[in-house]
Protein backbone atom coordinates (compact mmCIF):
# COMPACT_ATOMS: atom_id res chain seq x y z
CA UNK A 1 0.00 0.00 0.00
CA UNK A 2 3.04 2.47 0.99
CA UNK A 3 4.46 2.00 -2.39
CA UNK A 4 1.65 2.53 -4.52
CA UNK A 5 1.00 6.19 -2.62
CA UNK A 6 4.53 6.62 -3.17
CA UNK A 7 4.42 6.18 -7.05
CA UNK A 8 0.83 8.03 -6.80
CA UNK A 9 2.64 10.67 -5.39
CA UNK A 10 5.27 10.67 -7.29
CA UNK A 11 3.29 10.62 -10.44
CA UNK A 12 1.28 13.61 -9.77
CA UNK A 13 4.05 15.64 -8.60
CA UNK A 14 5.44 14.86 -12.09
CA UNK A 15 2.18 15.68 -13.95
CA UNK A 16 1.74 18.79 -12.15
CA UNK A 17 5.33 20.15 -12.86
CA UNK A 18 5.07 18.75 -16.24
CA UNK A 19 1.63 20.63 -17.21
CA UNK A 20 3.07 23.55 -15.29
CA UNK A 21 6.36 23.83 -17.90
CA UNK A 22 4.19 22.80 -20.89
CA UNK A 23 1.97 26.26 -19.69
CA UNK A 24 5.01 28.34 -19.84
CA UNK A 25 6.41 27.37 -23.25
CA UNK A 26 2.65 27.56 -24.79
CA UNK A 27 2.98 31.29 -23.03
CA UNK A 28 -0.18 33.13 -22.15
CA UNK A 29 -3.10 32.63 -24.91
CA UNK A 30 -3.96 29.15 -23.60
CA UNK A 31 -5.93 31.24 -20.95
CA UNK A 32 -6.25 34.78 -22.69
CA UNK A 33 -7.13 33.69 -25.71
CA UNK A 34 -8.43 30.30 -25.41
CA UNK A 35 -9.70 29.59 -29.05
CA UNK A 36 -12.13 26.56 -29.58
CA UNK A 37 -8.52 24.46 -30.83
CA UNK A 38 -6.64 25.70 -27.35
CA UNK A 39 -9.26 24.46 -25.28
CA UNK A 40 -9.99 21.24 -26.73
CA UNK A 41 -6.30 20.56 -26.74
CA UNK A 42 -5.96 21.39 -22.84
CA UNK A 43 -8.64 19.18 -21.92
CA UNK A 44 -6.73 16.21 -24.36
CA UNK A 45 -3.66 17.11 -22.42
CA UNK A 46 -5.13 16.84 -18.75
CA UNK A 47 -7.40 13.70 -20.19
CA UNK A 48 -4.05 12.15 -21.03
CA UNK A 49 -2.07 12.96 -17.69
CA UNK A 50 -5.23 12.05 -15.49
CA UNK A 51 -5.67 8.44 -17.36
CA UNK A 52 -1.44 8.04 -16.59
CA UNK A 53 -1.46 8.67 -12.82
CA UNK A 54 -4.74 6.68 -12.00
CA UNK A 55 -4.06 3.93 -14.21
CA UNK A 56 -1.81 1.38 -12.37
CA UNK A 57 -0.51 -0.31 -15.58
CA UNK A 58 0.66 3.09 -16.99
CA UNK A 59 4.16 3.81 -15.23
CA UNK A 60 5.88 7.49 -15.03
CA UNK A 61 7.56 7.53 -18.15
CA UNK A 62 3.82 7.55 -19.92
CA UNK A 63 2.99 10.86 -18.43
CA UNK A 64 6.31 12.45 -19.09
CA UNK A 65 6.01 10.97 -22.70
CA UNK A 66 2.38 11.98 -23.16
CA UNK A 67 2.87 15.22 -22.61
CA UNK A 68 6.01 16.13 -24.23
CA UNK A 69 4.25 14.46 -27.60
CA UNK A 70 1.07 16.44 -27.40
CA UNK A 71 2.90 19.61 -25.89
CA UNK A 72 4.83 19.56 -28.64
CA UNK A 73 2.03 19.03 -30.93
CA UNK A 74 0.27 22.01 -29.83
CA UNK A 75 3.63 24.00 -29.79
CA UNK A 76 3.91 23.15 -33.25
CA UNK A 77 0.34 23.88 -34.54
CA UNK A 78 1.50 27.59 -32.66
CA UNK A 79 4.51 27.53 -34.40
CA UNK A 80 2.71 27.36 -38.02
CA UNK A 81 0.66 29.67 -37.04
CA UNK A 82 3.13 32.62 -36.17
CA UNK A 83 5.50 31.40 -39.43
CA UNK A 84 2.16 31.35 -41.77
CA UNK A 85 -0.32 33.51 -41.68
CA UNK A 86 -2.53 31.70 -44.28
CA UNK A 87 -2.72 28.75 -41.20
CA UNK A 88 -4.76 31.21 -38.93
CA UNK A 89 -7.70 30.98 -39.97
CA UNK A 90 -8.24 27.51 -40.37
CA UNK A 91 -6.34 26.42 -37.06
CA UNK A 92 -7.32 29.62 -35.02
CA UNK A 93 -10.29 30.92 -36.71
CA UNK A 94 -11.21 34.43 -37.43
CA UNK A 95 -13.30 37.44 -36.12
CA UNK A 96 -16.73 37.83 -37.96
CA UNK A 97 -18.98 40.85 -37.58
CA UNK A 98 -22.49 39.83 -36.81
CA UNK A 99 -23.73 43.42 -35.83
CA UNK A 100 -23.19 45.70 -39.04
CA UNK A 101 -23.77 49.52 -39.13
CA UNK A 102 -26.11 48.75 -36.26
CA UNK A 103 -28.25 45.29 -37.67
CA UNK A 104 -27.99 41.77 -36.59
CA UNK A 105 -26.10 39.79 -39.57
CA UNK A 106 -28.44 37.02 -39.72
CA UNK A 107 -26.69 34.77 -42.25
CA UNK A 108 -23.57 35.32 -40.64
CA UNK A 109 -25.18 34.41 -37.19
CA UNK A 110 -25.90 31.33 -39.00
CA UNK A 111 -22.70 30.84 -39.98
CA UNK A 112 -21.13 31.46 -36.65
CA UNK A 113 -23.38 29.05 -35.20
CA UNK A 114 -25.16 31.52 -32.74
CA UNK A 115 -28.80 32.61 -32.35
CA UNK A 116 -29.99 35.76 -31.03
CA UNK A 117 -30.62 34.45 -27.71
CA UNK A 118 -26.57 34.18 -27.18
CA UNK A 119 -25.98 37.40 -29.06
CA UNK A 120 -28.20 38.99 -26.48
CA UNK A 121 -26.05 37.43 -23.46
CA UNK A 122 -22.55 38.33 -25.07
CA UNK A 123 -24.25 41.88 -25.08
CA UNK A 124 -25.60 42.33 -21.46
CA UNK A 125 -22.18 41.09 -19.92
CA UNK A 126 -20.48 44.14 -22.19
CA UNK A 127 -23.39 46.00 -20.28
CA UNK A 128 -25.09 46.37 -23.42
CA UNK A 129 -29.09 45.93 -23.11
CA UNK A 130 -30.41 46.84 -26.26
CA UNK A 131 -29.02 46.35 -29.61
CA UNK A 132 -29.57 49.97 -30.82
CA UNK A 133 -26.69 50.63 -29.12
CA UNK A 134 -24.39 49.01 -31.15
CA UNK A 135 -23.01 50.12 -34.37
CA UNK A 136 -20.89 47.26 -34.89
CA UNK A 137 -20.27 44.04 -32.85
CA UNK A 138 -17.45 41.31 -33.47
CA UNK A 139 -17.49 37.97 -32.99
CA UNK A 140 -13.74 37.02 -31.26
CA UNK A 141 -12.13 33.73 -32.60
CA UNK A 142 -12.44 33.06 -28.66
CA UNK A 143 -15.91 32.82 -28.65
CA UNK A 144 -16.30 36.91 -27.15
CA UNK A 145 -17.52 39.83 -28.51
CA UNK A 146 -16.09 43.34 -29.02
CA UNK A 147 -18.44 46.21 -29.44
CA UNK A 148 -18.07 49.71 -30.75
CA UNK A 149 -21.40 52.00 -29.81
CA UNK A 150 -22.99 54.05 -31.45
CA UNK A 151 -22.14 57.63 -31.01
CA UNK A 152 -24.94 58.67 -28.96
CA UNK A 153 -24.01 56.07 -26.55
CA UNK A 154 -20.87 56.70 -26.27
CA UNK A 155 -18.69 58.54 -23.45
CA UNK A 156 -19.57 61.27 -22.19
CA UNK A 157 -22.24 60.51 -19.74
CA UNK A 158 -24.81 62.87 -18.33
CA UNK A 159 -22.88 63.21 -15.39
CA UNK A 160 -19.64 64.34 -16.96
CA UNK A 161 -22.10 67.15 -18.40
CA UNK A 162 -24.33 67.93 -15.31
CA UNK A 163 -27.40 67.20 -17.05
CA UNK A 164 -30.77 66.07 -15.32
CA UNK A 165 -30.84 61.84 -15.08
CA UNK A 166 -33.89 60.08 -16.16
CA UNK A 167 -35.43 57.13 -15.49
CA UNK A 168 -34.14 54.19 -17.26
CA UNK A 169 -36.20 51.66 -19.03
CA UNK A 170 -35.22 48.02 -19.35
CA UNK A 171 -35.74 46.78 -23.37
CA UNK A 172 -38.25 44.35 -24.14
CA UNK A 173 -38.16 41.85 -27.33
CA UNK A 174 -41.10 41.60 -28.65
CA UNK A 175 -40.56 39.77 -31.74
CA UNK A 176 -37.53 37.05 -32.00
CA UNK A 177 -36.99 34.68 -34.90
CA UNK A 178 -39.83 35.49 -36.53
CA UNK A 179 -42.05 34.48 -33.59
CA UNK A 180 -44.25 36.99 -31.56
CA UNK A 181 -43.39 37.04 -27.62
CA UNK A 182 -46.73 37.02 -26.04
CA UNK A 183 -46.29 37.74 -22.95
CA UNK A 184 -43.41 40.13 -23.59
CA UNK A 185 -45.66 42.67 -25.58
CA UNK A 186 -48.25 42.22 -22.35
CA UNK A 187 -45.42 43.68 -19.85
CA UNK A 188 -44.82 46.53 -22.41
CA UNK A 189 -48.47 47.34 -21.99
CA UNK A 190 -49.31 47.13 -25.75
CA UNK A 191 -51.25 44.83 -27.73
CA UNK A 192 -51.06 42.54 -30.94
CA UNK A 193 -53.39 45.17 -33.02
CA UNK A 194 -50.37 47.88 -31.88
CA UNK A 195 -47.74 45.74 -33.12
CA UNK A 196 -48.95 45.11 -36.43
CA UNK A 197 -49.23 48.66 -37.18
CA UNK A 198 -46.10 49.20 -36.02
CA UNK A 199 -44.59 46.64 -38.62
CA UNK A 200 -46.99 48.13 -41.28
CA UNK A 201 -45.04 51.77 -40.64
CA UNK A 202 -42.04 49.90 -41.50
CA UNK A 203 -43.74 48.24 -44.83
CA UNK A 204 -43.82 44.76 -42.83
CA UNK A 205 -47.23 42.86 -42.88
CA UNK A 206 -45.77 39.34 -41.46
CA UNK A 207 -44.14 39.50 -38.27
CA UNK A 208 -42.58 36.55 -40.05
CA UNK A 209 -40.10 38.78 -41.63
CA UNK A 210 -38.58 39.89 -38.72
CA UNK A 211 -35.52 38.45 -36.72
CA UNK A 212 -35.63 40.66 -34.10
CA UNK A 213 -37.79 43.60 -32.54
CA UNK A 214 -37.69 45.34 -29.68
CA UNK A 215 -39.68 48.12 -27.80
CA UNK A 216 -38.16 51.20 -25.30
CA UNK A 217 -39.93 53.24 -23.41
CA UNK A 218 -39.51 56.65 -24.71
CA UNK A 219 -38.07 55.82 -27.89
CA UNK A 220 -39.00 54.03 -31.16
CA UNK A 221 -39.93 49.99 -32.38
CA UNK A 222 -36.58 48.67 -32.99
CA UNK A 223 -37.03 45.87 -36.01
CA UNK A 224 -34.25 43.75 -38.05
CA UNK A 225 -35.16 41.30 -40.72
CA UNK A 226 -33.64 38.76 -41.36
CA UNK A 227 -32.42 40.68 -45.01
CA UNK A 228 -31.21 43.36 -43.18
Amino acid sequence: MNTNFFYLTTELITGFFALLVITKVLGKTQITQLTPFDFISALVLGELVGNAIYDKDIGLNYVIYAVIVWGTLIYSVEWLTQKYKGTRNFLQGKPSIVIREGNIDYQQLKKDHMDINQLQQLLRQKDVFSIREVQYGILESNGSLSILKKDNYEQPNKKDLNMQSQHVFLPITLILDGEILVDNLRESGYNLAWLKQQLFTYGITDEKEVFYAEWLEGDSLYINTYSS
